[in-house]
């Protein structure tokens, strides 16, 4: 039985999760970030040339500085200023990592729906982010 009079078990592990996840998202990007302005790692845009570009739209930026869309940030990871592409898909993803972590009680409990429902919200971040329905 639940002791805990407030969140049910899944509750409490969804809640675990995303804990887990945001701070290691964090953890990621302030690295990322410490990395990128103590030069460190070479950047694809040195932060001496940002200034020159902050004003730019994002498809003049992409062209000017050649920076990568989509998924194609994964091959410049090594990059100091794409590194923090890392943590930011850390914490995009982990709502669903998340939700994923509690369908065992959805299905252990026979709660059709809310698996369903839990199934179909995964497949849909996934979809989502895997750029298959961008229009280009």
């Amino acid at each position: 039985m639940n002791e805990n009079k407030y969140a049910s078990p899944e509750q409490l592990r969804y809640a675990k999760v995303l804990n887990l996840g945001v701070q290691v998202g964090f953890i990621l990007l302030v690295i990322s970030f410490i990395l990128y302005m103590a030069g460190i790692l070479k950047p694809l845009v040195p932060v001496s040339q940002l200034p020159k570009y902050w004003g730019l739209p994002v498809s003049e930026f992409v062209k000017v500085t050649h920076a990568p869309t989509g998924w194609s940030w994964l091959a410049d990871i090594a990059m100091g200023d794409e590194l923090n592409m890392l943590g930011i898909a850390v914490l995009a993803g982990v709502s669903a990592i998340s939700t994923v972590a509690i369908l065992p009680f959805f299905a252990r409990r026979g709660e059709k729906a809310h698996l369903a429902i839990s199934v179909l919200l995964v497949a849909v971040l996934i979809l989502s982010a895997s750029d298959i329905l961008a229009s280009h």
